[in-house]
């Protein structure tokens, strides 16, 4: 059997109440390259009442407070794009199925509906680079729905993405505000001159990357945390044990030279550094994030022990407050930037930025899960939660190409 998806035509759901009209700039973190992205995921809900019709209400209130992102991205002077609060309003698309979310398995991988058919895009002629956000509800024959949401990275992280569901959440639930002000203050994030790019410019290759889902159980993080302190006193987190894995197995897999580098990247949070630069920390939804980079030699993470490797991300997330500080006051300029060759793998955590825990009224989402696995110049990992009631990490891997997969995935399930 064949499923569809039959979509309405895109509308715009607009602030219930009026909200100013004004240009208000991006911060510095907001406008570097590597966030001028859009980013597609879906939610999926096993049950839910005229769902589209509720959401559709809790957006169009939680837009007054949260008025910017009724607006739309402007580009006056080149290079410093800002956000133009014209409460135009948000693309919102109301789909339905012909088959229950059993009979597509959850939307589990392998997508057995295309996921352009649950994803919100806007009509034609209209740029998509423009759009803060977009919303499609998709209702299932079964009562439940998945929602799909395309954000600009240019305007949120994660977390600030979350912050906002939860407050259409809240909206949704009868809430009359949001549990969580926002604030914008983009204008307080410092605006260090930028250190002159020297060299050759970067270039890129494009590898023919797999993508594979690998779960990782609670055990296995619990047993290496505990390994981890038995050996070293110290304590580390899920993201430091599950980190340390990809990148010993990833280098172990791969067989590059014994001299050859191997990297890993990852943006860490810096909202607890913000603390006296912006007037209150809670409630801001922009960009707060940093580079944090490693690089050692193939033989350095082969010869390792796992603890070790751990060690060497507790190392580099330590020296982040002393680098982010320095940035901040001018000292130094990362450009967000690492060589896009096959020794580079980047890690990406969507397991506690909070989408889990957008409730629009019929409790928590079953499964959340990206799309963006369609980018093919940079190794990349992304961390999940498993469909509830599974505990552990879920890892979307689209880090090697099909000669390594076997050996890269047998050498992370050993752990």
């Amino acid at each position: 059997m064949s499923y569809a998806v039959t979509k309405s035509s895109p509308v715009l759901v607009k602030p219930a109440a009026s909200t100013p009209t004004e240009t208000i700039p991006l911060s510095s973190i907001d406008r570097t390259a590597a966030v001028r992205v859009s980013v597609d995921f879906i939610s999926v809900f096993s049950h839910g009442e005229h769902p589209a019709k509720r959401i559709k209400e809790a957006f169009a209130k939680a837009l007054v407070p949260y008025y910017p992102v009724a607006g739309r991205i402007a580009e006056p002077t080149f290079g410093v794009p800002v956000v133009d609060c014209t409460g135009e309003g948000i693309w919102y698309v109301e789909a339905t199925a012909n088959c229950s979310l059993e009979d597509v398995n959850y939307l589990e991988r392998p997508l057995m509906i295309p996921k352009e058919e649950m994803l919100p895009r806007p009509p034609a002629g209209v740029k998509l680079e423009d759009q803060i956000l977009m919303a499609q509800i998709t209702e299932f024959t079964c009562g439940g729905f998945a929602v799909g949401i395309c954000f600009s990275h240019l305007v949120f992280d994660g977390q600030g993405a979350a912050q906002f569901l939860k407050a259409v959440g809240d909206m949704a639930r009868g809430l009359p505000e949001p549990t969580v002000k926002p604030v914008w203050s983009r204008e307080a994030i410092p605006d260090p001159p930028k250190v002159p790019f020297s060299g050759p410019p970067p270039s890129f290759t494009a590898f023919n990357f797999v993508t594979s889902v690998i779960e990782i159980s609670l055990d296995s993080i619990n047993q290496n945390k505990d390994k981890f302190t038995t050996e070293t006193t110290q304590r580390c987190s899920t993201f430091d044990v599950i980190t340390a894995m990809i990148f010993k197995s990833r280098a172990k897999a791969i067989k590059l030279a014994n001299t050859a580098e191997v990297r890993l990247g990852f943006a860490a949070s810096t909202r607890h550094l913000l603390h006296g630069v912006l007037p209150t920390v809670e409630g801001y939804y922009g960009n707060c994030v940093y580079p944090v980079g490693i690089t050692k030699t193939s033989e350095e993470i082969n010869s390792a022990s796992l603890v070790e490797v751990i060690s060497f991300i507790k190392d580099a997330k330590d020296a982040l407050s002393t680098k982010f500080v320095d940035w901040m006051n001018g000292g130094s300029d990362t450009h967000y930037n690492v060589p896009l060759d096959y020794g580079t793998v980047t890690v990406s955590d969507w397991s506690r930025v909070g989408f889990n825990e957008v409730d629009y009224g019929f409790g928590e989402p079953k499964y959340v899960f990206t799309l963006n696995d369609d980018v093919n110049i940079v190794g990349s990992v992304i961390y999940l939660k498993p469909p509830t009631p599974k505990q552990g990490i879920r890892l979307m891997l689209r880090c090697v190409e099909e000669e390594h997969s076997a050996e890269f995935c047998d050498e992370l399930l050993k752990f």
